[in-house]
Parts: C-alpha cells; structure tokens; sequence
C-alpha cells in the first residue's frame, strides 16, 4: 500500500508533464509521458530508471519553460514572480519525484540496490 502512495507521485508529475507538452502542442511527447506512467507498472529496475531518467529531463523541461516565459514578461514590463513560482516548484515537484525511487519500498518493488 505504501508503494502505491508512493508511485503516485512520480505519476502526477509526468501527469502534469504531459498536460504541459499537450498545452503547448507537443503531442507526441505528451503520449511518451502518459506511456511512462504505464511504465510505473512494470516491477524492474530499468522501467525505474527510465521514470528517473525522464523526471530530471521533465525538471529541466521545466525550468527552460520557466526562462522563456519569464523572459518574455520581463522584456513586456508586466508582472512574472508568480509564474517564476509555479514553474520553480512544477521543476522541483518534478525532480522530486525522482527521488521517490531511493524509498526502501520502491527499492524492493523495482529491484533498485545501490544508493542511487
């Protein structure tokens, strides 16, 4: 039940990635995300580190989202600390949730050893 919970959290953050690549046209990546959430059942190590590996790139997805908006309000004179707030914790929920693979129930589920 624990693992469960746990696997929650990578998954509503490749939810919301793929919300993200579907609201800004991006289709095909909005799929690959949603695939990667299927990819959360599968017990291995290497499905594991796929979801991990897509997380960080998620997380950099979203700071560079993070740069252009807040660039493009900057440069309009208008205001942006709100928008730098959500996109700054979107990134950090996101990177986040890679790290829910280090919690010694999803280390049994996937097989993961190791510290990483």
């Amino acid at each position: 039940m624990k693992t469960v919970a746990l696997a929650l959290v990578p998954a509503g953050a490749l939810l919301l990635l793929a919300a993200h690549f579907y609201r800004a046209g991006l289709w095909p990546l909005a799929l690959v995300a949603l695939l990667l959430i299927v990819l959360l059942l599968v017990p291995r190590a290497w499905a594991a580190r796929t979801a991990q590996v897509a997380l960080l790139a998620g997380s950099l997805e979203w700071l560079r989202t993070l740069a252009a908006f807040v660039g493009e309000r900057v440069a309009a004179g208008q205001p942006y600390l709100r928008l730098l707030a959500i996109l700054l914790a979107m990134a950090l929920f996101t990177a986040g949730a890679a790290l829910v693979f280090r919690a010694y129930p999803m280390r049994v589920r996937y097989g993961l050893g190791g510290r990483f």
